[in-house]
């Protein structure tokens, strides 16, 4: 029996406040764990599920894409996994009476939350041009429609293909190879807005674009430095293996703009010393000014070169290039320009020195605080600089650590989600499948919304993820896409990109990972199929739903890339589109003579816990880089110029939300209790402001084109932030993010570093919104 969902529409502008948490995870983790699961799930159906996440028979978390362990625990998931799960394994439904009883209109006053208690979508949906409502439309009629406006364009490049980090290794090959047969490379994904940064970087430096350590090198590294990332909320897993490489000697460096509550004390559930006591991780807290991490690595390089025996001399004489010019540039920075760039203090730097200098093995972390900076590719440049100054790359217990979100981020770009593919694989897709794909680059996220705002671009086509939540400039964004001939969404769940739609519009409800996959093959039976995902270290694996699907009116995402693309290329496509739908293994077959490190795919991801993907810089201190050799490089320093009476404002995430998915109104480790729009200044800079904590002020983007940018109704809460720095919730802050505002080279956008002004709220706190107070008809 289904469960409802909450009434009405909570207001999320009156939080209740109280004192930051010092420790994370431990009882009130299970408690909460166990409280939304069991009102999403039922009990039975909570325990039968959560045993499974992770497992090596099971499925993988829909969440964050850490690995799992050789040895798992069996609850080897966290608070978020669990809150990802229960989302997806929820007994709510949204039938096409809902749609009946709420216009698209209507949808649209909703808040995110609201729209994602809803439950799981059972049918195909159709918004009809000129229509209020969707309506419910067969599967084929669906694929109908989409090929009826993609013939209509003047060309496939007319046309916008985005992906989620969510979808599997198989659904992200086809997708691709569907994209290319039609002839265009506008493949944006979520890789695009979080980690294109970390990607740029890398590919110029080591060769590859992916991290280059494994879980196991947490264990055996002597110095781990965690910078711009938040674990205890956003990869609460990591900490476990953070606590196990403490209990193996290991020091930590945090840097960070705000206390994180799960790098100062970590309290792990799965022990009964860990949920009473817990383990201090963080050695020594770096409190950085949002965007001075290059200031900091390059003098932290400076001090290296000038301390006798640091530089690993035969590992830069043998392995690197570039060496000369950078140390030229890593000579000439400035301690006072350091200073000011980082907010931080001389004994500080110091501190952190000796603990680098003490450490004959040493990891660098990340995400997105350092990855969401116009500066952020010269910055984690200069990350890459630091581990070679002391051979810290392709040493076991050494190396870079791009921690990645989504759970087949990584994945997804490995299948050829990506608009600049490299020469090689389209070579590769050219000799296997008998076309020619194109070769001219396509758009990404930011020029993707451009297309669509400019009229470039009349067809929007999404799976997975909340593209309108996810990107920034909200307006501009949602402006965009309503001027598209056709918006389509594979989802299983609602979220605000359904109601921002362009003249027509599809939602196309696909099963989840929870949940069992049956394709019927030629001879009428239908044969249990399971999909493979690549964590954030390279490690691929299957994972197999059990849980029977929501609807019957659901279609696999491997299933649905292929009746479309049956659909729209026709008989002339020189792809097996049935084939391919009946039998993943086949897919995989393809994918192993396409894609270079699957070679018999099939038969090692049927062992259990899969495989390795091989990393040349870790394996064998091989850099495939245009030098041959891991490059160093020497870039200017930058760091954001604050105006006065101005504060840099970085986006984040709430503990209750993962991505644009928002769980519940809760930040529990930042005492943010009801409410999410809020805004967290430091007492100093508040006074200095003249707002006092519980005032009500609107945010305002201040940028150069001239644009007034502004987040209005949001609580000030005094806390304690590095001076100078904000911190607000996105996706409510995106609005503040310009769309120009990007990293240079990746063309990330820059949600770390946003100078806004506090103005004070009109009318103080914003009048609740009638929609908040509308309770949902007997039909929801």
């Amino acid at each position: 029996m289904a469960t409802k969902p909450p009434k009405g529409d909570p207001v999320q502008d009156a939080p209740q406040v109280a004192e930051p948490k010092h420790a994370a995870a431990g009882l009130p983790a299970i408690g909460h764990t166990l409280r939304i699961a069991q009102q999403q799930m039922g009990v039975k159906r909570t325990a039968l599920t959560l045993l499974r996440v992770n497992q090596k028979d099971g499925f993988d978390c829909p969440g964050c894409a850490w690995p799992e362990p050789d040895h798992r625990h069996k609850a080897e998931f966290c608070e978020n996994g669990a809150k990802a799960v229960a989302e997806e394994a929820t007994l709510r439904r949204v039938t096409p009476e809902f749609f009946a009883a709420h216009s698209v209109a209507d949808l649209a006053t909703r808040s995110g939350y609201w729209l994602g208690q809803q439950g799981r979508l059972t049918h195909p949906m159709h918004l009809p041009e000129g229509g209020d409502h969707y309506e419910p439309v067969s599967w084929e009629r669906a694929f109908d429609i989409i090929a009826e406006e993609i013939s209509a364009l003047g060309s496939p490049d007319e046309s916008v293909f985005y992906t989620s980090g969510r979808t599997s290794n198989e659904a992200a090959f086809l997708y691709q190879l569907f994209a290319r047969e039609l002839g265009t490379n506008n493949l944006p994904d979520c890789s695009n807005m979080c980690h294109e940064s970390s990607g740029s970087a890398l590919s110029e430096t080591i060769g590859i674009g992916k991290g280059s350590v494994l879980l196991e090198d947490l264990y055996k590294a002597d110095l781990i430095v965690v910078a711009g990332q938040n674990p205890g909320t956003n990869h609460p897993r990591m900490l476990s293996a953070l606590e196990k490489a403490k209990a193996n000697g290991a020091r930590i460096i945090s840097i960070n703009p705000l206390p994180e509550a799960g790098l100062e004390r970590f309290k792990n559930p799965q022990t009964p010393q860990g949920m009473l006591k817990g383990a201090a991780l963080t050695d020594l807290f770096l409190q950085i000014r949002i965007g001075g991490d290059q200031a900091l690595f390059r003098l932290l390089n400076k001090l290296i070169l000038d301390t006798q025996g640091a530089v690993d001399e035969e590992f830069v004489r043998e392995h690197t290039h570039g060496y000369e010019e950078f140390a030229e540039a890593a000579r000439a920075a400035d301690w006072d320009e350091t200073l000011k760039a980082t907010g931080l203090s001389r004994t500080e730097i110091e501190q952190a020195l000796g603990m680098v200098l003490a450490s004959e093995r040493t990891i660098v972390c990340w995400a997105m605080g350092l990855t969401q900076h116009k500066h952020a590719v010269p910055t984690i440049r200069e990350v890459v600089n630091f581990l070679l100054l002391r051979g810290n790359i392709g040493r076991p217990g050494a190396g870079v650590c791009p921690v990645r979100g989504h759970s087949n981020v990584q994945g997804d770009r490995t299948m050829g989600i990506f608009e600049r593919p490299a020469p090689a694989f389209l070579d590769a897709l050219e000799k296997e499948f008998g076309f020619a794909p194109p070769r001219e680059h396509g758009f990404d996220v930011v020029r993707a919304i451009r297309a669509l705002r400019d009229g470039e671009a009349k067809v929007f086509f999404a799976m997975g993820g909340n593209f309108v939540s996810a990107s920034p400039d909200t307006d501009v964004t949602e402006a965009a896409m309503r001027r598209a001939r056709l918006t389509v969404h594979v989802s299983t769940k609602l979220n605000r990109s359904h109601v921002v739609t362009g003249a027509r519009a599809l939602i196309l409800p696909t099963l989840g990972r929870t949940e069992r996959d049956l394709q019927v093959g030629p001879n009428g039976k239908s044969t249990e199929q399971f999909v493979t995902v690549e964590d954030s270290m390279g490690m691929v694996h299957a994972s197999r739903g059990r849980l029977a699907p929501a609807s019957p009116q659901l279609l696999s995402e491997p299933a649905i890339v292929c009746r479309l693309a049956r659909r729209v290329l026709g008989a002339d496509s020189k792809v097996p589109w049935e084939e391919f739908e009946r039998d993943y293994a086949t897919i995989r077959d393809r994918i192993a003579r396409v894609i270079p490190g699957f070679e018999d795919f099939n038969a090692r991801v049927a062992r259990p816990g899969g495989f390795t993907l091989p990393h040349a810089p870790r394996d064998e201190r091989r850099f495939p880089t245009a030098t041959g050799k891991a490059n160093f490089t020497a870039a200017p320093v930058e760091y954001p110029e604050l105006p006065e009476g101005r504060l840099l404002l970085q986006t984040l995430r709430s503990h209750d939300q993962y991505n644009t998915t928002i769980y519940g109104l809760d930040d529990r480790y930042r005492g943010i209790t009801n409410g999410r729009r809020v805004v967290l200044v430091n007492p100093e800079d508040a006074r200095a402001l003249g707002v006092t904590d519980g005032s009500y002020v609107d945010l305002v983007g201040e940028w150069k084109d001239g644009v007034e940018r502004r987040a209005p109704g949001f609580r000030v809460v005094h806390y304690p932030t590095t001076r100078g720095c904000a911190a607000a919730y996105y996706p409510e802050t995106n609005v503040l993010v310009p769309l120009d505002a990007t990293a240079d080279t990746s063309n990330t956008p820059a949600s770390k570093s946003v100078v806004v002004r506090l103005e004070s709220a009109p009318e103080g706190r914003p009048e609740t919104r009638p929609e908040a107070r509308l309770e949902q008809s007997a039909t929801d």
